[in-house]
């Protein structure tokens, strides 16, 4: 009886930093699924879509620079992850940030997160081409299952709510939605070049810091200087948006990351479309029909499953 005992309590003690990855990697995708709705909100006070982007980034870079005064191995990096992460990665952080919000605005919190999803797609082609891996037949109908799923959620809005701004037609929409998707594939790339050498961490920030760098130095230039929010909601908005959706939710994932494999922890965080879209209902009636929701289904099915498929070749390391 003692030894059941002890073996039960073992069994309960081993089940408990499982289950903190699963919350941690649930609470990741919940809070990445606020941006679009917090974006919208900017929106509808009359935010710019760059400064949105601008300021969503600026303070998720100021938040991790105070978390590295007292981590102080974030800021120790080599001239060469000055150039390919603070630069290259940077550049795609300030593409995906500005891209991202035409999406939003042109055709919704669903359609441009569901375009977002792509990434993946994306990231298969080019490791396959660039970095030599496979591309086999589930990897293939994985991605047919993804594009069909974003055709169905981008064309399966019932009627439009919310807010619009400047620039946010429907073609500026899906042509951010790639844009953002195709951004986020060569961060991801970067990545599995360089996060062995420098860390998840180190990695993110120096992205952030060059993202904002490069923001800031280009807006002005083609007449795009980010204004400040002018209201105090406006502030917390941009706070949940760059405290909340990036640096923390990154934190809840790295959290995860360190108690289940990767693979398990990115299907749990694919709850975000869903809690985009669904918030995007209640607060902003942007509603999809039967057919878009079926997509936005399909689309997340496709991407969990791919990681599904990839934790079959063993475990990921943290």
């Amino acid at each position: 009886m003692a030894t059941t005992i002890q073996t039960d309590a073992t069994a309960r003690t081993a089940r408990r930093p499982i289950a903190a990855g699963y919350l941690f990697a649930l609470a990741a995708g919940a809070t990445w699924g606020t941006t679009g709705p917090l974006s919208t909100a900017l929106y509808k006070e009359g935010a710019q879509l760059t400064a949105v982007g601008f300021w969503r980034v600026f303070l998720a870079t100021v938040g991790f620079a105070i978390f590295g005064l007292f981590h102080r191995q974030l800021f120790q990096i080599d001239r060469k992850g000055l150039v390919w992460i603070g630069v290259a990665g940077g550049l795609c952080v300030a593409v995906f940030e500005v891209a991202f919000q035409y999406a939003i605005a042109g055709v919704g919190v669903a359609g441009a997160v569901a375009l977002l999803y792509t990434a993946p797609v994306i990231v298969a082609i080019l490791a396959n081409r660039l970095l030599g891996e496979a591309l086999n037949g589930t990897r293939v109908a994985l991605a047919l299952v993804v594009m069909a799923g974003v055709w169905l959620t981008v064309n399966g809005h019932a009627g439009e709510g919310g807010a619009t701004a400047a620039g946010a037609t429907r073609i500026a929409g899906i042509f951010g939605g790639l844009l953002s998707a195709a951004s986020f594939a060569g961060s991801t790339l970067l990545a599995r070049r360089f996060v062995p050498a420098y860390g998840s961490q180190r990695m993110l920030f120096y992205e952030l810091v060059g993202g904002t760098m490069l923001l800031a130095l280009v807006l002005p230039i083609i007449g795009k200087v980010p204004q400040p929010p002018p209201t105090l909601s406006g502030w917390i908005y941009i706070a949940g948006l760059g405290i909340g959706a990036v640096l923390a939710a990154n934190f809840f994932y790295f959290a995860a990351v360190k108690r289940i494999d990767a693979a398990p922890t990115a299907v749990a965080a694919s709850i975000e479309p869903f809690v985009g879209a669904t918030l995007a209902l209640i607060l902003f009636n942007q509603q999809l029909t039967a057919l878009g929701w079926l997509g936005l289904v399909l689309v997340v099915a496709g991407v969990a499953g791919g990681y599904r498929s990839e934790s079959a070749v063993g475990p990921s390391p943290a």
